[in-house]
């Protein structure tokens, strides 16, 4: 009887015996892919500066922790994008071919320096909404471009190489092939509305936690961010052109039927010992630009620290910011309550065409007050004249619309004080008078070879013979803040030259913290920069007789408004606004940022879940979750639908 050879075989040739078939397969495929790929060597040559370009600004977003650069869908979109981009080149004769593989190349470089340099700086990705605000930041895109982290131009002179390379050994088609173009399109099409669905369902109803949803973040597109890692660069870039500039909001029944609902609420308005404290003074609102809480001190601001110590100063108060136009969003906020909105891509200087009957100017200017806003730069920032008189103010003056300058010392915040003319549009006569001034020196760049800190050098040492010094960021933006302190000087004392001093409240705020400086080390030393809470500004109101008063609860800019409101006995809705009264009876703190993460004072919440490891019982972390999900609502609802136009 024959016996099979491999009973015979002993353990480990048996072993072998049995992976051989195995090992067969395997490079039997290996070498079905690897011919394939000498075969298209070329066409993966061609895509690999593309998908290097993807890849890297996807990477370099890694600490956002929201779905990883591994992940199917991002890759698949930029596999579509290349398979367009050289499907649409490769079908052309080999000169015309070249030409548009150079005009993808190019458009794809430019994104990828946009992309890079902007979340280097901001940790942001770049959203074209943010070319409605362009202008206001043209005089600092080489700063911002020097600020960069290095290693984005590096890559960016390796990805140049690689398509310099790649153009020299592009194919020789000697005719047009018609039927490559078509493949193309016809592939990038089908795969193009399938690689959605790879992302899961969406959630029919809006619910808390709806923003984490990778099919919501791509179906709203209104997180820069997010949607970048669910797309890749190229889907993003095509996506995010087409909903902020093509996209048509569609008028949705259940939503309106929602906010009706929600406005038919009566909220009860009740008095409390703070209640008209302040009725019929002068009011100036005083917001700071980058005025961080460790620059509010007695050394650095001497004036600013002498008035919190003597004021209500709200002393957990947050300030959002939500990647671009940070400065606005505040000023959007302290007038009208409300914030840019978080479920749709659309900016907060974009609303002038809202009704905003219950703004601040509005129900001051009811009470007779002349509102005016006042700050150096000019009126077409943020479309900051046509948003401002949207809101109800009488006038807004930019100095350099007004007055002619040879230097950039406008930007001294001085410079508000130094013309006796605009002095007195501050401060009219013979009647009650809201000012909005926004201060400007504590903006970057902060070094002493340009811009504010240069400027104060010179100053500081005119008339004397000294040795150039480089200052250190720090330094400089130090240096700069007491230029603001020294405007809030000169402020004061026109307050009382003018016998207006004692009757006189201000209202001061910072827009942001100070997130353009780049040695971020500077942040860490001062404070919490390890999530939102990085957020942390001062807020605090003055009166010369008001005394000191300190409010441990978590305040926003929604605060601000109501709060005032009640100060200076002003009538008003409180079911009009998203913030309430930080002074009222039994006031429960909290603050939301654009993320939907909140923070009540005790439990910071990412996700719907505590990160700082503080108590909470599971009612209240459900309660709260939905209270922040109903509050975001009203106010993206009622922006989107223009609700007040259509009650009043």
């Amino acid at each position: 009887m024959k016996v099979k050879r491999c009973y015979n075989f002993k353990h480990g040739d048996k072993m072998k015996a049995v992976k051989r078939p195995f090992i067969k397969k395997i490079s039997k495929y290996w070498e079905i892919v690897k011919n394939f790929i000498i075969k298209n060597k070329i066409i993966f040559l061609l895509a690999l500066p593309f998908i290097l370009i993807d890849l890297i600004t996807r990477i370099a977003g890694h600490n956002l922790n929201f779905f990883a650069a591994y992940r199917l869908v991002p890759n698949l979109f930029t596999i579509i994008w290349i398979v367009l981009f050289l499907g649409i080149s490769l079908s052309f004769k080999d000169k015309i071919g070249k030409i548009i593989y150079s005009f993808f190349a190019f458009f794809s470089l430019v994104m990828f320096l946009l992309q890079n340099v902007y979340f280097s700086m901001t940790k942001n990705y770049f959203s074209f909404t943010l070319l409605e605000s362009a202008s206001e930041g043209k005089g600092y895109i080489l700063d911002t471009m020097l600020d960069c982290n290095k290693l984005v131009y590096l890559f960016f002179v390796i990805i140049l190489g690689l398509f310099i390379y790649c153009l020299k050994k592009y194919p020789k088609n000697k005719k047009f092939n018609k039927k490559v173009l078509i493949n193309a399109l016809v592939c990038f099409l089908i795969l193009h509305l399938i690689t959605p669905l790879f992302l899961g369902r969406a959630d029919e109803n809006l619910v808390w936690s709806t923003w984490k949803n990778p099919r919501n973040v791509y179906n709203l597109y209104n997180d820069s961010n997010k949607s970048m890692r669910v797309s890749g660069i190229y889907e993003y870039t095509f996506r995010n052109l087409y909903v902020t500039f093509l996209r048509k909001e569609k008028t949705d029944e259940e939503e309106l039927k929602e906010l009706k609902e929600i406005y038919s609420k009566e909220v009860t308005k009740s008095k409390n010992s703070y209640t008209n404290k302040y009725k019929d003074k002068n009011v100036i609102f005083l917001q700071l630009e980058g005025v961080d809480t460790w620059l509010l001190n007695k050394k650095d601001t001497p004036t600013l620290y002498s008035m919190l110590n003597n004021s209500i100063n709200f002393k957990n108060h947050y300030s959002f910011y939500t990647g671009g136009g940070s400065t606005f969003n505040s000023e959007f906020a302290v007038n009208t309550g409300f914030i840019v909105p978080l479920s749709y891509n659309k900016n907060s200087y974009s609303f002038n065409k809202n009704s905003f009957p219950y703004s601040m100017p509005h129900l001051f200017k009811q009470q007779g007050y002349l509102v005016n806003a006042f700050h150096m730069n000019s009126g077409e920032f943020y479309s900051r004249t046509i948003n401002y008189k949207n809101w109800g103010y009488d006038n807004y003056y930019g100095l350099i619309d007004m007055y002619k300058f040879d230097d950039i010392s406008y930007e001294l915040d001085r410079a508000l004080f130094a013309n006796p003319e605009y002095v007195d549009l501050m401060f009219p006569k013979d009647t009650k008078f809201v000012d909005y001034i926004i201060s400007y020196s504590t903006h970057m760049p902060f070094t002493n070879n340009k811009g504010v800190c240069k400027m104060l050098y010179n100053i500081d040492n005119e008339g004397k013979e000294v040795e150039f010094k480089e200052m250190s960021e720090e330094e400089c933006a130090r240096r700069q803040t007491r230029e603001t302190d020294y405007m809030i000087e000169l402020m004061l004392q026109e307050l009382k030259s003018r016998g207006l001093y004692d009757n006189t409240v201000i209202v001061v705020f910072t827009d942001h913290y100070l997130y353009t400086i780049e040695d971020k080390n500077i942040l860490s030393k001062y404070k919490n920069t390890k999530n939102n809470l990085i957020n942390k500004t001062p807020f605090f109101i003055w009166s010369s007789k008001g005394g000191k008063k300190d409010i441990n609860q978590v305040t926003s800019q929604l605060n601000i408004l109501p709060t005032v409101f009640n100060l200076m006995g002003i009538d008003y809705n409180p079911n009009y606004y998203i913030g309430v009264d930080a002074l009222q009876k039994n006031y429960s703190g909290i603050v939301f940022f654009s993320d939907y993460s909140w923070y009540d004072g005790n439990v910071y919440v990412v996700d719907g879940e505590v990160q700082n490891n503080k108590k909470i019982s599971k009612g209240s972390l459900i309660s709260k979750n939905e209270k922040i999900n109903e509050l975001a609502r009203k106010n993206d609802l009622t922006l989107k639908y223009n609700y007040f136009k259509k009650s009043k």
